[in-house]
């Protein structure tokens, strides 16, 4: 009754600003995707892809993604057992960006002890699993709106991604979660939207903890963040799990049908979210907006 999970990470945003943190945050990245399905992370892979070595610049890039990901794959014990490296990713006038992709595999020891990432059921409460820092250092919002890769890249502590990761994978043993998402690329509030897209029928939520959220907090892209779903009746056993690491667990509003609701802000039907999510590729090649 065993599977496997597998996983394929990068962001070569934040390797570009900081290429140790950069080569870190893929590996933990990786780790916890593997994590939020229930599996246990055993080993990566890996495809290093940075412009030409002899630049003092690429191989300080390289060099550094290198030992991130070393530091961080000690620290979560999961070997590298193999990977590739590419060089001369590059043009006359600029290279790209350093992209240290993690590969990684996970082990389910029980098929019947694992979940998805959308929700599930009417009514479970949402809750943010980890802190939630104000970053918005090299994120898709500073892309988007502004057009930069620029700013600190977020901050990484190991240890609390190692203690995240067994609070979600313990909550997952035990039966206390129905969903879970981590938070990456457009942060919090993309990581939302998606686990409405991804439902079970036609379910959103209504975010009501949303009056003191910064940009930063909402559409940072901060690591050690999961977003999950589950009964009022496993809340406390989730908040006594995660007490005893030391990880903050923090409600952010329920699961409704059919739309994503921010109070005060916005509502939007999740049927749309779906269009708009699955369809961009589509319309970009038809000529529309």
């Amino acid at each position: 009754n065993k599977g496997i999970a597998v996983t394929t990470d990068c962001n070569s945003r934040f390797t570009y600003l900081d290429p140790y943190k950069g080569g870190m945050i893929a590996v933990c990245e990786s780790a916890r995707n593997i994590v939020c399905v229930g599996a246990e992370p055993v080993g990566i892979t890996n495809c290093l892809n940075f412009g030409n070595p002899y630049n003092p610049e690429v191989y300080f890039q390289f060099s550094e993604a290198i030992r991130g990901i070393g530091d961080a794959c000690r620290g979560l014990n999961t070997p590298v057992t193999g990977g590739n490296v590419s060089f001369h990713n590059e043009s006359r006038n600029f290279a790209v960006f350093p992209t240290p992709t993690i590969g990684m595999l996970g082990i389910v020891h029980d098929l019947e002890k694992t979940i998805g990432n959308g929700f599930v059921n009417e009514n479970d409460v949402v809750v943010l699993i980890g802190p939630n820092r104000s970053e918005i250092g090299g994120s898709e919002f500073m892309k988007l709106h502004y057009g930069v890769v620029s700013g600190n890249c977020p901050h990484i502590d190991l240890q609390e991604e190692i203690n995240l990761q067994k609070v979600v994978y313990l909550a997952i043993q035990q039966g206390l979660l129905n969903s879970a998402h981590d938070c990456s690329e457009g942060g919090l509030g993309v990581a939302l939207a998606e686990k409405s897209i991804n439902s079970h029928g036609n379910l959103g939520m209504l975010l009501t903890n949303n009056t003191e959220l910064t940009i930063g907090q909402f559409f940072g892209e901060s690591q050690s963040r999961v977003v999950a779903s589950l009964t009022e009746d496993s809340l406390e056993k989730l908040t006594l799990l995660a007490n005893e690491y030391n990880i903050p667990v923090s409600i952010l509003g329920r699961v409704i049908p059919e739309k994503f609701s921010i109070v005060g802000n916005c509502t939007i039907p999740v049927e749309e979210l779906r269009t708009v999510y699955f369809r961009s590729f589509e319309d970009k090649m038809n000529g529309n907006n």
